[in-house]
């Protein structure tokens, strides 16, 4: 658990004071929680979990459960609004920031996003969905992704509209 909060620090700058740093921190516990075999040793701590759970759930507007996972070099770039299932799953070194919903497209449906390595999530985005991100993916601010993201593109636009990152581009 303590070396996945240093990395957590140091992904995000060293910075104690980032609320997404808070919200990392408070993941990271809940994860590690589960580790503990009696079931009896381990209740004390789900009470625990479930309080700073919510504590940093209203303080930051950052609603992040352990059930998700996450990998490690996860950043949550700016607090506020932020929505994660706990069927979401994340690579390594992702971002995200404020208004980002990933999540159920149905709740008759409980699957959410997977997402890749090396994924920036823009201000406002919804994935939604049992969808696949790719890695070296950009997702744009405010875009709605309700299909899945080869790797190496970008998704902007409501709905998404997918480009290639090796496209060339002619400038008029």
């Amino acid at each position: 658990m303590f070396a996945n909060i240093r990395a957590d620090l140091r992904a995000h700058g060293g910075h104690w004071g980032a609320q997404g740093f808070w919200a990392m921190v408070v993941y990271r516990f809940g994860r590690w929680r589960y580790t503990i075999a009696s079931p009896l040793l381990r209740k004390p701590f789900s009470l625990l979990y479930k309080v700073l759970y919510k504590f940093i759930q209203i303080l930051t507007g950052i609603e992040l459960p352990c059930e998700a996972v996450v990998g490690p070099g996860f950043v949550i770039d700016h607090f506020g609004g932020i929505v994660i299932s706990g069927y979401a799953r994340f690579g390594s070194n992702c971002r995200i920031r404020n208004g980002v919903v990933v999540g159920l497209k149905n709740v008759l449906e409980p699957c959410a996003p997977q997402i890749g390595d090396n994924v920036d999530i823009g201000s406002g985005a919804k994935l939604l969905g049992n969808i696949t991100i790719g890695n070296n993916v950009t997702i744009g601010a405010n875009a709605v992704v309700i299909c899945d993201v080869p790797d190496d593109h970008i998704a902007v636009g409501v709905p998404a509209v997918l480009k290639s990152r090796h496209e060339s581009r002619v400038l008029t």
